[in-house]
């Protein structure tokens, strides 16, 4: 009989010095405090979001990200220009990071017309394709198979880039995930599926909702390369990401990254239970340990490259920035009523021949 294969891969949650990885030591002072002010933008835009939402200004599902801001962060500042992103509707992180405006997305969750998806989108579809980024997805895994398209394209063309397809713990459990790792690995996809381990999937703890607790694990059923690390540590996350964006970009080869992270709110803002299928003493640890602004933070003040000082006067400035993006959300528009038959089907919008076929309205 076979011995069977073990994998190469190696697990980065020991404790180790990734500042001082070649791809961290090459930062600049600036690229630092770029890589601050994007964690504690995150931070503020969601907790200006909270508060819009408790004001009856924010209507449908609002899935936060506080706790998790140093993962989208740390990734997209290694996207090259090849790399495109796409994850669920915990979107706004990803969003910020790769540059949308706070008024942009916030307007877009105030259902505006000023906002990314003129305000058809609400809160989990966020979409930039100037940026390379496709979205902000409500269905449960829907968007694992289209980061393998993404991946495909890029193969196809013959570009040099990679696809980051962000997903939950709690979506590594549904059949598309499966079959797109399936075809990633066959097909030789540059695509890097990261997910994003919060612990809970909605109310569910990671125990009681997968039999194998070490989501990476499985890579191994489809010959693909994985690794594990922590996602507070904006460091870790893209000394890790890193050679995982690399080899997919040079080699053509599909990677599972699990990162271990934290939210500290619930599922979505309608989670009333979130304190309730875990204790506040869960929360309040990681918060003293492992807060992504507050260990981002720490680490600058230690190597000299930031002041407190200065770390409160970008924390300040965030806030501003937070607050005027709700209120340029609440002055902005509604789409007109012309509008509602427009971004549906790209036959119409565009006039092409297609739309000669088939009905795609009905009419009063």
């Amino acid at each position: 009989m076979a011995t069977p294969k073990k994998k190469s891969a190696s697990k980065s949650t020991k404790s180790t010095d990734f500042a001082a990885a070649p791809i961290n030591k090459a930062l600049t002072k600036e690229e630092k405090i770029d890589l601050y002010r994007t964690i504690i933008g995150i931070r503020r835009f969601e907790e200006r979001s909270l508060r819009a939402y408790n004001q009856g200004k924010i209507g449908g599902f609002l899935h936060l990200y506080i706790g998790q801001e140093a993962v989208a962060a740390g990734i997209v500042s290694l996207m090259e220009e090849n790399d495109h992103i796409i994850t669920a509707y915990r979107d706004h992180g990803h969003a910020l990071a790769v540059g949308m405006s706070m008024n942009e997305c916030m307007a877009e969750m105030y259902g505006k017309h000023t906002g990314c998806s003129k305000g058809k989108g609400g809160s989990m579809h966020f979409f930039a394709p100037d940026k390379n980024y496709w979205g902000g997805h409500g269905i449960v895994a829907g968007q694992t198979p289209l980061g393998a398209g993404l991946a495909f394209a890029l193969k196809y063309k013959g570009l040099k880039g990679c696809a980051l397809a962000f997903l939950g713990d709690g979506a590594v459990n549904q059949g598309s995930f499966m079959e797109t790792l399936n075809l990633a690995s066959l097909w030789n996809l540059p695509v890097i599926f990261v997910i994003e381990n919060n612990g809970y999937s909605m109310g569910t703890s990671l125990k009681r909702s997968s039999a194998e607790e070490n989501l990476a694990h499985r890579a191994d059923g489809f010959d693909m390369e994985w690794e594990v690390c922590n996602g507070h540590d904006v460091y870790e996350v893209r000394e890790v990401a890193n050679r995982a964006m690399k080899r997919a970009r040079e080699e053509m080869k599909p990677f599972l990254l699990e990162i271990r992270t934290y939210r500290y709110r619930g599922h979505s803002v309608a989670d009333a239970n979130h304190e309730k299928y875990r204790t506040k003493e869960e929360i309040e640890e990681y918060k003293r340990t492992k807060d992504p602004v507050n260990v981002i933070r720490q680490k600058l003040i230690d190597e000299g490259v930031m002041t407190e000082a200065e770390a409160k006067k970008i924390d300040q400035e965030k806030k501003d920035e937070a607050e005027a993006s709700a209120k340029f959300a609440d002055e902005s528009p509604y789409a007109p009523r012309s509008e509602i038959q427009t971004d549906v089907y790209s036959e119409v919008d565009n006039d092409t021949e297609g739309k000669l076929k088939g009905t795609y309205f009905f009419n009063d």
